[in-house]
């Protein structure tokens, strides 16, 4: 995450800061009582002057054209909250001149993810951020942990509608710290010390980096999950309106005009065809007929304008005519339902996993979906993995509301980039749905995003769950490797990965994950691809670079993502997917 600043200015810490114990007078509240605690999420309280809270939309209608059915029960709210408190000077930070910014301890509104905001997403805190926290319920606070400061080569790429959509603000990365109700917050610019030479002799100099304006502390509490008894399937309840095409289906066209309009499944019923996307230009023969990924020394043409993917809406399930209905769970919204519907190639309607398959019924599967595209040697040999089980969005409870609605998509995956969320280790894995649900807030909620910026997720037992809506099978646009957005999936491993090495299930998941979806398109996890930089700090908008299929995320941006120890291991991914794939 951290990113490598070019530049040979040496950078010294400032003296630790001089913080009260306790909160001054005006500033402290009073512990919430345990009925406080239990309000609606729709409620959020601030716990101070200037205080912005983002409450999760309670209820809710749906969306246009997704008609109630009389009698049916409501879409359930799902508790989670945000709270946004402004940072102030620390009077006491002479060492740096009154130049931090920080919180004194306070009580809060229960949360279990933190991360600093400030208003301009181009802008970088060049400083160190801490926080300690006290657990819910307890008297003892933690000691200081740092919170990963460098985190602007994440995003969307320049130029597309959502980098643009003036929503996006600069941010730390979470930090995950567990259900607490207090928490403390220090914010210390570097220090760039120079020497200057002088009538007088030589002299030393000292400059403190100016912190980015609009800094505040953002609180996330990431809700429940939703019910996990739900079965999968189409019990009776509300009911979808149906018809031929997916409604607002617009042609997704990238930088140069070329159509990618993948069909997204707006609905469970909707006629099936053998070809997933429809009627999807595509560059296959670049990089699928011999079954490896290309090595031309230029990219296809989908990406040879900057990098830059599709950014039309489709798939939304607004104004769908009511001509034609089918039964979906009650509990789901519209936004659930067409979320779910994506992959509904792959599961029923609602479900909560999509299953995993076997290598022959995984062959099988590829020729449904992308027969037509394959050439006859890969019809004969297809180089995939078997389909690993993943976790859906509903399966981890995500709030479907949150998100901007439809679903955007690149032309095909030449690559995948792998991270890590630089959340910290301490969760465990029945805490990792809660993980994701709380940087899927932190996402949207704070940094202004569309949805959750990476395709995928894996936590530290080898769990694999879905990530940004539009279907796990499909090329979902995502936000996660600046400049190389397009034509590329990023997979972040829950955890942070500097010093602490990742397990062997989590590193088998990558290699699982990888081994199918990068088959779906061709793709040799051991080979090179050629991508066009959208414009980043390494490679200028425009630029042709030649990539490992399976890359970290340092390979495309200057960065410390993926961690030094996750990205010692990608070599044993790739060849472990290459196995998988039959190679």
């Amino acid at each position: 995450m951290r990113g490598l600043l070019a530049s040979s200015i040496g950078v010294t810490c400032a003296a630790a800061l001089a913080l009260p114990l306790t909160p001054p007078a005006d500033a402290a509240t009073v512990r919430p009582a345990p009925a406080a605690e239990a309000a609606s999420a729709g409620t959020v309280r601030a716990t101070g002057p200037g205080t912005r809270t983002t409450p999760t939309r309670p209820g809710g209608t749906g969306v246009r054209g997704l008609p109630r059915v009389p009698g049916a029960p409501g879409v359930p709210d799902l508790p989670g909250s945000t709270q946004s408190l402004p940072l102030a000077p620390l009077t006491g930070d002479r060492a740096l001149g009154g130049s931090g910014q920080g919180l004194s301890r306070r009580d809060v509104r229960r949360f279990s993810l933190v991360g600093v905001v400030w208003d301009d997403p181009s802008a970088e805190l060049h400083g160190h951020v801490q926080v300690r926290t006290r657990p819910a319920g307890s008297d003892a606070w933690s000691g200081w942990q740092d919170v990963e400061t460098h985190n602007t080569d994440h995003g969307a790429d320049p130029g597309t509608a959502e980098r643009a959509s003036g929503r996006v603000r600069g941010a730390t990365a979470p930090l995950w710290v567990g259900d607490s109700d207090g928490v403390e917050v220090r914010v210390r610019p570097e220090t760039e010390r120079r020497t200057e030479e002088t009538g007088r002799g030589t002299r030393t100099v000292s400059t403190v980096a100016p912190l980015p304006a609009g800094l505040r502390l953002d609180l996330v509490d990431p809700g429940e999950a939703a019910p996990g008894n739900v079965s999968a399937g189409p019990p009776s309840g509300r009911a979808l309106p149906r018809r031929a095409d997916p409604p607002g289906m617009e042609e997704a066209v990238d930088g140069t005009g070329v159509e990618a309009a993948w069909k997204a499944a707006a609905n469970a019923a909707a006629p099936k065809t053998t070809d997933m996307w429809g009627d999807a230009a595509t560059d296959a023969a670049t990089d699928t007929a011999s079954g490896t990924a290309s090595d031309s020394s230029a990219d296809t043409a989908s990406d040879s304008s900057a990098g830059t993917a599709s950014d039309s809406s489709a798939g939304t399930t607004d104004d769908m005519p009511a001509d034609t209905v089918d039964d979906v769970p009650a509990d789901m919204s519209g936004e659930a339902v067409a979320a779910s519907a994506a992959n509904d190639l792959l599961a029923p309607l609602g479900a909560l996993e999509i299953p995993g398959l076997d290598r022959p019924a995984t062959e099988r599967e590829l020729l449904a979906l992308r027969g037509d595209e394959l050439t006859q040697a890969q019809r004969t040999k297809p180089y995939i993995g078997p389909r690993p089980s993943i976790v859906t969005r509903r399966g981890w409870g995500a709030d479907e509301s949150l998100r901007e609605s439809g679903f955007r998509y690149t032309t095909k995956v030449k690559a995948a980039f792998v991270h890590h969320t630089a959340s910290g280790n301490s969760y465990t894995c029945a805490q990792a749905p809660s993980v994701i649900r709380g940087i899927y807030r932190y996402h949207v909620k704070s940094m202004g995003w569309r949805d959750i910026g990476y395709n995928f997720l894996v936590d530290k037992c080898g769990k694999v769950y879905e990530g940004r809506a539009g279907g796990v099978a499909k090329p979902v646009l995502g936000a996660h490797t600046l400049g190389f957005n397009t034509n590329s999936m990023g997979i972040a491993v829950l955890g942070t990965f500097g010093s602490a090495k990742p397990n062997a299930a989590t590193v088998d998941a990558v290699a699982r994950l990888t081994a199918w979806k990068l088959g779906l398109f061709g793709a040799d996890p051991k080979g090179k691809t050629y991508l066009t930089s959208g414009g980043g700090n390494l490679y200028g908008k425009g630029k042709s670079v030649r990539l490992n299929v399976i890359s970290g995320h340092r390979d495309g941006f200057a960065t410390e993502c993926p961690g030094k120890q996750l990205y010692g291991k990608l070599g044993s991914a790739r060849s472990t997917a290459a196995l998988y794939q039959g190679r």
